[in-house]
């Protein structure tokens, strides 16, 4: 994805010089540069931890530094107070360990900040610093995939709804048509591929765009042989990029089938989850971080119309991407506002980790305002949100423990709303079967959670994510 700062100055959307006051932020991050997903195992490397510690730091620099202008309302500077910040990333170690090297960043260790808030003294006049230079501790959430809480940052896994439509994509005349027009260009790229031991010259097509390009972006940036791109061509590389924009953004978005982007619909009621939350607390709450893949960026990107705003929001978002939801009040003010028209909020996008790189505003929904009223904002991503999970099990048609539970108790309440037309004692034995039926599968979550919290290896079969690779396992980061 590359967004030209010639196209933000001539669009009007540099970040605005006003006065105001930053009320709080929400944000949502990619991780950084990791080895292939195309084996399992896969994870972040040394670069990625850097480029995801990098992010965390220009956040603090921008709004947690008391040098900046944008210093969010009230925050601990220096040492972190957990009730201010809320992170969130799904259990999977690439994904945690994004957040955790972004929280790295945005709260560095107290000695190298304010020597004197790194140590504690005790009655007896010995002092202790926690350890790593006064290492701060951010409590981060981890939610495993099976928990009603995984679904607002990956809400397309586990989804047969998401599924049927990655199929009926597959099959459409469109992919059949491209995947035809690209097969040559594919498997002329065998001989770069070839050593990977499970690709066949049969698997070289535009069905494994974003697998094929993964390999081989991963090779372009680690594998001695092929530095500087000598091993596969820049141009070709390139190609394959475009490619797999085109190939991930149809998975993950179409204005016809609203399937498509159920990952970003819960990504959506996340974001007013946590901004609702800020509001809740008059502002305790400032800071949220989520952790989460390229696919919840995508679906996002077409549901709030930012296609519209620029043409690079079709492509995949680089490594460390970040997407951040400002709240804001054009007032200067020393307390958190009371009246709600007086908040605001603003969308900000920053493509990759380079230093220095810029997050740029860019408007919401296909208007033309950079910033939208809060009534305006929680309008329009209600419009688009998927905001309970119980909802999100009944869009996704899923058969998840927890989502059986849901469907057990709403028979019950349909039952006993249908009571009188039954006799006492029919009615009390459907109830009594209902009702042992949401027992059973709670008691059975709880089985499974307590199995593996004792280190036992438990495998739950869930209907496969046709929206990741075919070579990418449960993981989608």
């Amino acid at each position: 994805m590359l967004f030209t700062l010639l196209s933000v100055v001539c669009s009007g959307l540099l970040l605005p010089a006003q006065a105001e006051r930053i009320l709080g932020i929400t944000v949502f991050t990619r991780h950084g540069d990791r080895t292939s997903k195309h084996y399992s195992g896969y994870g972040l490397t040394n670069l990625g931890l850097q480029q995801n510690y990098q992010v965390g730091s220009n956040y603090r620099s921008i709004y947690i530094s008391s040098n900046s202008s944008k210093q969010i309302l009230g925050i601990s500077e220096d040492k972190v107070i957990n009730s201010q910040i809320y992170a969130s990333a799904p259990d999977q170690p690439v994904l945690l360990n994004t957040a955790t090297a972004f929280l790295q960043g945005l709260y560095p260790p107290l000695e190298n900040l304010e020597p004197g808030l790194a140590s504690e003294t005790l009655n007896n006049g010995s002092s202790y610093t926690s350890p790593l230079n006064g290492y701060q501790y951010v409590v981060l959430h981890g939610e495993e995939d099976d928990s009603p809480d995984a679904v607002w940052l990956k809400g397309d896994e586990d989804c047969p709804a998401v599924t049927t439509s990655a199929k009926n994509f597959k099959q459409s005349a469109e992919f059949v048509e491209r995947e035809k027009a690209t097969r040559t260009f594919y498997q002329s790229l065998y001989d770069y591929i070839g050593g990977v031991y499970d690709y066949d010259f049969s698997d070289m097509s535009y069905n494994n765009a974003y697998d094929i390009f993964d390999l081989l972006n991963v090779a372009s940036i680690h594998n001695a042989s092929s530095a500087g791109n000598v091993y596969l061509p820049s141009e070709r590389l390139f190609q394959l990029r475009t490619l797999a924009d085109s190939a991930e953004f149809a998975l993950n978005y179409n204005s016809s089938d609203s399937a498509r982007s159920i990952g970003g619909q819960t990504f959506a009621g996340a974001v007013l989850n946590q901004m609702s939350q800020m509001l809740a607390t008059n502002g305790n709450l400032k800071f949220s971080l989520l952790a989460g893949s390229y696919d919840t960026f995508l679906a996002f990107f077409g549901l709030a119309n930012l296609t519209s705003a620029s043409s690079d929001f079709y492509g995949l978002p680089d490594y460390a991407s970040t997407m951040a939801f400002e709240l804001f009040t054009e007032e200067t003010v020393d307390v958190f506002p009371t009246a709600f028209n007086d908040i605001r909020v603003r969308f900000l996008f920053r493509n990759g980790s380079d230093e220095g790189a810029p997050l740029r505003t860019f408007p919401l929904f296909g208007r033309s305002e950079d910033s939208l009223s809060w009534v305006d904002f929680t309008s329009e991503m209600n419009n688009i949100a998927i905001t309970s999970a119980q909802d999100w099990c009944s869009v996704c048609q899923s058969n998840l423990l927890f989502c059986l539970a849901y469907s057990a108790q709403m028979a019950s309440s349909q039952n006993h709303g249908n009571s009188s037309s039954m006799s006492n004692t029919v009615a009390g034995v459907i109830g009594a079967m209902v009702t042992l039926g949401v027992i059973a599968s709670l008691g059975l979550a709880a089985f499974f959670v307590l199995r593996r919290r004792r280190g036992a290896v438990t495998h739950i079969n869930h209907v496969a994510n046709d929206k990741s690779s075919q070579y990418s396992g449960n993981e989608t980061a």
